[in-house]
């Protein structure tokens, strides 16, 4: 059974005003203090973000269990220096980024200017452990145009600097703007990966390998693909199912590379439309299906990945949570959506990410 990790950044706010607050440093040492806690949170770009990495679970429920976990304990150590934590993907609220301090968010701030202070987004990545960098190169190469469905599925930006962005997940296209960031062509072997991670990195435009921020990556640290293309998801229980779901992906996509099943060779053109079309949305709407890259109601998608990933969660017993899970969104609507709702009824913004903090921990 293939291993899983999640790393989730989550906001740092005023738990009565929901302005955001750059605190991470002291939240960090609060955490340090604790001693309960030790290489669980780390620093962020900004002062405003926490983010957090789970150990490897290889049992779905233990790492939703981590999820949880991880989440609360953030939000303890928070509340210690007199603030919370919110699992949002941008901040409704006008916010000021605190860029953090070390001289490699210096350089990024000085090479990139105003586009670093526009980038105070969160997400929430997976790390899917693969057998080796073939394979892994080989999962990249067919999981490609099924990440759109997952960033729909975790859709929870639609505020931006206190006006509503009309997209479900802003954030994605905030991201965007990086220039090493968004979905990739067919690779073919892990030694062309390589030598193009080598190639952006020599080019002088970005600074290392870490700013390799394409939507699915070998990941530098850890035997691991790691899927980026996520919103920090509002609730555990969402965050847990694009974990579900990555693994049946890259599970399915190992077994397709040893039977000699070739990836679809949809363009990186055709791929940034199915981004968008996810971003714009989420499940509100239409999706490009990744098969034919053609509109279809997002529920017909979302049963199209399900369907896709069906043998791998069967085996690992994640398909009946899975499907609980997608429906339970179709109902019920993304982060984005019940943001908008709690916008809709109580008319403040400072309500939005004040309830919002209260769901992070649920």
């Amino acid at each position: 059974m293939r291993t899983v990790g999640v790393e989730e950044e989550l906001l740092l706010v005023d738990p009565e005003t929901g302005e955001p607050k750059a605190l991470s440093g002291a939240v960090l040492a609060r955490a340090e203090q604790s001693g309960t806690d030790e290489g669980v949170f780390e620093k962020e770009l900004f002062g405003q973000m926490l983010e957090f990495a789970t150990h490897p679970q290889a049992d779905m429920k233990d790492l939703g269990d981590e999820i949880v976990r991880c989440r609360r304990e953030a939000a303890r150590h928070a509340g210690e220096i007199g603030c919370t934590v919110a699992a949002l993907a941008s901040s409704p609220l006008p916010v000021s980024p605190t860029v953090g301090r070390g001289s490699r968010y210096q350089w990024m701030a000085e090479q990139y200017g105003i586009a670093v202070q526009e980038q105070m987004v969160l997400g929430c990545h997976v790390h899917v452990a693969v057998e080796s960098d073939e394979e892994g190169v080989a999962v990249l190469d067919r999981i490609r145009p099924w990440l759109s469905v997952l960033a729909a599925l975790s859709a929870n930006s639609p505020f931006w600097q206190g006006k509503d962005s009309c997209y479900d997940s802003y954030r994605s296209r905030v991201w965007s703007r990086w220039p090493s960031a968004g979905p990739t062509e067919v690779f073919g072997s892990a030694e062309r990966y390589h030598r193009r991670v080598t190639d952006m990195v020599s080019s002088g435009v970005i600074l290392d390998e870490g700013m390799v921020y394409f939507d699915a990556r070998l990941s530098q640290r850890y035997p691991t693909v790691e899927i980026r293309v996520a919103d920090v998801c509002l609730r555990a229980e969402t965050a847990l199912l694009i974990a579900m779901l990555a693994r049946g992906l890259v599970e399915t996509a190992a077994r397709q590379w040893r039977a000699g099943h070739p990836p679809m060779d949809h363009s990186v053109s055709l791929l940034r439309l199915a981004a968008w079309r996810a971003a714009r949305s989420g499940l509100g709407e239409e999706l490009l299906h990744p098969s034919t890259m053609r509109r279809l109601p997002a529920e017909t998608v979302v049963a199209a990945l399900l369907q896709h990933v069906e043998e791998a969660l069967g085996e690992s017993g994640d398909l009946e949570r899975a499907r609980a899970a997608c429906d339970t969104l179709l109902d019920g609507g993304t982060g984005a959506r019940i943001q908008r709702e709690l916008l809709e009824r109580t008319g403040s913004l400072r309500e939005v990410v004040t309830g919002c903090a209260r769901l992070t921990q649920e």
